[in-house]
């Protein structure tokens, strides 16, 4: 599978050990930057091509990394059909994948061990949505807002 990744300046030496960790896992990674270390860089400019991407590819997943992974999930969130969860442990990862259907996982460089890290892009990574009925219900009322603006009655 392949998996696009996009970061700030904050997570950047995180990123690069989780490229070399997703290969590992035999997963094909993408990396959308930042392609060196920069304090001043905005990290939409690498997070947005990365949400991009996998709403492109529809059987790849997404990992965007930032200090905290807050701006990063929200800046992926912005990008029409993508569902980005804030992770920062397996279990939250393995929920976000299993009952939201999430294609992007964000991890907060500053808040997680390279370790704990690579769990929950792991756990990420091979978990499958379940397809509960109540679950896909409620991604169905997302989707809905997000292409009319509204929740249906």
């Amino acid at each position: 599978m392949r998996v696009h990744l996009g970061a700030d300046h904050a997570a950047y030496e995180l990123k690069e050990a989780l490229v070399a960790y997703v290969a590992e896992l035999g997963h094909e990674p993408v990396d959308h930057g930042p392609h060196d270390y920069d304090p001043d860089d905005d990290y939409p400019r690498f997070v947005v091509p990365a949400a991009q991407a996998v709403i492109a590819e529809p059987d790849s997943l997404g990992i965007v990394l930032g200090g905290s992974g807050n701006g990063e999930q929200i800046a992926a969130n912005k990008v029409s059909g993508v569902r980005a969860a804030l992770a920062y442990t397996t279990e939250t990862a393995q929920l976000a994948r299993q009952h939201n259907d999430a294609q992007v996982v964000a991890i907060g460089a500053r808040m997680t061990s390279e370790d704990d890290a690579k769990a929950i892009v792991k756990t990420f990574l091979q978990t499958p949505f379940s397809h509960d009925a109540r679950h896909q219900r409620r991604i169905d009322l997302i989707e809905v807002l997000e292409r009319d603006g509204r929740l249906p009655d």
